[in-house]
């Protein structure tokens, strides 16, 4: 993609196009998913001609990365540039600073209201629908949604690690212990329309995964 100086008008311009047809392509993937959305009914849907979609992005697996970008890391976005940034500093969560009894718990609640979603919950029925035919949709929906998920959450062990003592042998191999506490008796449910989860039901959830997360950091097994 061509990319233009902050201070040429044609930058704006741009940006908004590729905001334009971001928002155009997330729609159509929800609504209609991976593999029967095309680039040309995208291109139609954001009223850009097909040369300049091609332009923003190379082709659909590269527009659909940048759909869950937006819709997991919409901070990345520069609206000026039109361009995802490389380096995106991750804010601060409030729970950082705070113990690991009270912070576990606002994590949980952080993701699971996140993930449970009505947005998530469609991305991730497209990404699992259409994943076996396109398997770069199952790399990048790893990298893109639970990588970044799992970076959170071993910048929190790393931070208290010496405080609390606690030995752990595999950073990644934690958080995603984490994650499947979390997930375990929710996920499933609410993706299949079993179940609701109120906001009190989802604080519950994730103060019983905190305590057992923190029981297994405490006892070395992680």
């Amino acid at each position: 993609m061509r990319t233009w100086s902050i201070d040429n008008p044609k930058a704006s311009l741009m940006g908004r196009k590729r905001l334009a047809i971001i928002a155009a392509a997330g729609q159509a993937f929800l609504e209609g998913g991976y593999a029967k959305t095309s680039m040309d009914s995208i291109a139609k849907a954001a009223e850009v001609g097909i040369k300049t979609l091609y332009r923003h992005f190379e082709n659909k697996d590269d527009l659909f990365s940048a759909v869950m970008q937006a819709a997991c890391n919409p901070e990345a976005f520069d609206e000026v540039s039109g361009e995802w940034k490389k380096q995106v500093d991750e804010p601060e969560r409030p729970w950082f600073s705070k113990p690991p009894r009270t912070a576990l718990v606002a994590a949980g609640i952080e993701y699971l209201q996140h993930v449970l979603s009505d947005e998530q919950l469609a991305l991730y029925r497209v990404v699992t629908q259409d994943a076996h035919s396109f398997p770069e949709l199952g790399r990048r929906y790893r990298e893109q949604v639970i990588e970044r998920s799992n970076e959170v959450f071993i910048r929190y062990l790393t931070r208290w690690i010496s405080a609390e003592g606690w030995k752990i042998r595999d950073k990644q191999g934690a958080a995603e212990v984490f994650t499947a506490l979390l997930r375990s008796g929710v996920f499933e449910e609410v993706l299949h329309g079993l179940r609701t989860f109120s906001d009190s039901g989802i604080a519950r959830h994730a103060r019983r995964a905190a305590t057992n997360m923190l029981a297994l950091l405490n006892s070395g097994h992680c």
